[in-house]
């Protein structure tokens, strides 16, 4: 009996703890500072396979000089091994929204881009329609590791996440100014995003969103010239086409076409997978009546996180949040039928754990990145979103709702 009112009080403080926004809000942020501080107090690491020397937080000196060099008319997709390992690949625009980071040291500076990373995402799971507090408190429990990979590599990938999340919510409310701005400027940042553009294919009046969509598209492209001139701004988009275009190396990434090279020792043609990943991500979208049932519409949204990584030929640990808060709402808004739970109990073992010190190191080395378990529970989880989506004929979103405390102890 005694056992039974423990574990009742326990599931009452999990309960409140995962509805209340505050904790939830304030032990993201204590990460995103903790990330911050940490990286700038360890400065300098070497990378064990190469043996090179580079700043811990490198990603954020990439960012942050990328604005130096727009201001000094630089070609911003060049390499300057002096200042930071590795290239930039974002777009000009982004390197003038990160100018506002320059105004401050390192340590300040890159603190507030990792809060500015936990505040979009949290904004994005809390504005979403239809889930409740504790919902949406077990959504960001999940995410919570694969949220500290991003920010301890200073990666905009919760940000990106966020934005694409923010576009499903504000296109809900009608917010369609707000939607298209979100979507587009994550576009600005990595080039993937366009692939949510196809969520507004599921609401009305669509050229209002269309307009929407061109004007913060020639909005953000022009925004650079008020740094550099027309000619610089149309080099730079020329530098980073190039860049882009180029961008295919031998590695495959944590993706469809990496899982395909190491389980059957197929090269794929990149191009190839990438159609054929466009093709079943629209073959659901012909089902034009169900646009107006909410669960298709939030699969849709599901879909497309889960999309953006697993056709991601450079996709690696620290884009995973990404996909991972698309597992995190398919499961916890969706059925809990025995194939999804065990597709969401492998999706947290091999994507969100296998990566950290929780995770036997014989394990991870010999089996689970030669082996690309780490996309693979998500590849399965897409395929079966996308059967659901093809056979859905009702609202399916399950509302959990928060028991009282005084009633579940009686």
């Amino acid at each position: 009996m005694i056992t039974f009112v423990c574990y009742i009080y326990f599931m009452n403080a999990l309960i409140k703890a995962l509805s209340n926004r505050k904790i939830i809000i304030g032990l993201f942020l204590a990460f995103a500072v903790f990330a911050g501080v940490q990286a700038f107090i360890l400065s300098n690491k070497t990378y064990e396979k190469t043996g090179e020397k580079a700043s811990k937080y490198n990603n954020y000196i990439i960012f942050k000089q990328s604005f130096n060099h727009l201001t000094e008319n630089k070609d911003l997709y060049q390499l300057y091994p002096e200042e930071h390992k590795d290239l930039y690949k974002y777009s000009p625009t982004f390197s003038v929204f990160f100018g506002a980071f320059t105004l401050f040291p390192d340590v300040v500076g890159l603190t507030l881009w990792n809060i500015l990373n936990a505040l979009v995402f949290l904004l994005a799971i809390y504005y979403l329609p239809r889930l409740n507090l504790m919902q949406k408190g077990l959504i960001l429990l999940i995410c919570l590791l694969e949220f500290m990979t991003s920010i301890q590599n200073q990666q905009s990938n919760a940000l990106l996440a966020g934005l694409i999340i923010l576009t499903f919510g504000f296109a809900e409310k009608r917010y369609y100014l707000m939607a298209t701005f979100c979507i587009v400027f994550s576009i600005y940042i990595k080039v993937f995003g366009v692939v949510g553009l196809a969520l507004f294919l599921l609401y009305p009046e669509k050229w209002k969103l269309a307009l929407y969509t061109i004007g913060w598209s020639i909005l953000l492209f022009v925004l650079p010239l008020v740094f550099v001139s027309i000619d610089q701004l149309e080099f730079l988009y020329k530098s980073w086409g190039h860049l882009l275009n180029n961008d295919h190396t031998i590695s495959y990434g944590f993706s469809v076409m990496g899982w395909l090279h190491a389980w059957f020792g197929i090269d794929p043609d990149k191009q190839i997978v990438l159609i054929s990943g466009v093709i079943l991500f629209l073959i659901p979208l012909v089902r034009v009546k169900e646009y107006k049932n909410f669960t298709f519409r939030f699969l849709a949204l599901v879909s497309v996180l889960l999309w953006v990584i697993i056709f991601n030929h450079k996709a690696e640990s620290p884009t995973f949040i990404i996909a991972m808060a698309g597992v995190a709402l398919w499961f916890i808004t969706g059925e809990k039928n025995t194939l999804n739970i065990v597709l969401f109990a492998s999706a947290l073992i091999l994507t969100s754990l296998s990566p950290t010190d929780l995770f036997p190191k014989f394990l991870r080395d010999g089996y689970v990145e030669p082996l690309m378990l780490k996309v693979f529970p998500c590849i399965l989880i897409w395929l079966k979103i996308v059967y659901d989506m093809l056979v859905l004929k009702t609202d399916k979103i399950e509302i959990v709702e928060i028991f009282d405390q005084s009633a579940m102890i009686k």
